[in-house]
């Protein structure tokens, strides 16, 4: 394990906070899990993947934030750039305190406000989501409104490796270099896969282009970059630990390698996971390996697909 790391609000990498985060990972996935059968919808790849950052950021004391008064003004500013994520970042934000854990059971119902896209009207989140490439270009306009007030508050903006085809991203990029936006953090997902395909794979006309050396490409826009394993609780503080006393003046980029559907061996690292709910003997496998009561999970009729969708 990393050395001990002092965050936001006294929080302290011990043994002991370390296995509670793990603890609380595993509850992440089974809500996950629970959520996406129930609607027979859901990103769980994706946000399996996000697991251990996300637990780290919000329950781990990283974030500066106040759950009963999501809109305070010094709160760290969280922009889900890969908004088909939020079925991650729902049991967390509940399990905080954002809105009832109650309305998980209800994610994509009728007159829910949990839909598979992030939207802003949902406490703790800070912009409409959907269309990627967009969450940077937002997060960098946060950035500078901090700097121009003198605000001490921090700006995150969680990525997806797929996302970054979109040239918007790099716009972005260009202009937090430029003007040494060293309060702004992104953290890019690195699973490795879009919707189809592997990034860095040849295997297939669904894999590719390839986007490394990613760590290069963030150095040549003034980015600090930070390479770290994304599952691993050691490493993400050890990331973190100075982000608000860090001599730098420029952004930092966290590339956080991790594995898509971490956490459930049917699907972690496979293909045509993007976008589907497990269904008959699949299913059973994922709620053994994740020790749900089937009697407490309504399947859906069959397993669902989304080919027409881009990026990760």
């Amino acid at each position: 394990m990393a050395s001990v790391s002092t965050l936001h609000g006294g929080a302290r990498l011990t043994a002991d906070l370390q296995e509670k985060l793990k603890r609380k990972a595993f509850w992440v996935r089974q809500k996950v899990m629970e959520m996406a059968v129930r609607a027979g919808s859901g990103h769980i790849s994706s946000a399996f993947s996000q697991t251990e950052m996300l637990v780290a950021l919000y329950q781990g004391g990283i974030l500066r934030c106040r759950p009963q008064e999501p809109r305070w003004s010094d709160r760290d500013r969280m922009v889900p750039s890969r908004g088909q994520g939020g079925i991650g970042f729902y049991p967390i934000l509940a399990d905080m305190g954002y809105f009832p854990l109650a309305e998980l059971d209800n994610f994509c119902g009728e007159g829910s406000r949990l839909g598979v896209h992030m939207e802003w009207e949902v406490p703790g989140v800070e912009i409409i989501s959907g269309s990627l490439g967009h969450g940077l270009p937002i997060a960098t306009g946060m950035a500078q409104v901090a700097l121009n007030e003198g605000k001490d508050y921090l700006v995150y903006c969680y990525l997806g490796d797929g996302e970054l085809y979109e040239g918007s991203n790099w716009e972005a990029a260009f202009f937090a270099g430029k003007k040494r936006q060293h309060n702004l953090i992104c953290i890019v997902d690195r699973n490795g896969q879009g919707v189809l395909g592997f990034t860095e794979g040849d295997g297939t006309s669904r894999d590719g282009p390839g986007i490394e050396p990613l760590d290069k490409k963030f150095e040549a826009f003034n980015f600090e970059v930070r390479v770290i394993d994304g599952h691993d609780y050691g490493q993400i503080y050890a990331a973190l630990a100075d982000v608000r006393t860090r001599k730098s003046d420029q952004p930092l980029a966290i590339i956080a390698k991790t594995l898509k559907g971490k956490g459930l061996s049917l699907m972690e690292n496979q293909r045509m996971w993007h976008y589907r709910v497990p269904a008959a003997d699949e299913l059973q496998q994922a709620l053994r390996e994740l020790q749900l009561d089937p009697a407490a999970v309504a399947a859906p009729a069959g397993g669902k697909t989304a080919e027409g969708e881009q990026g990760e």
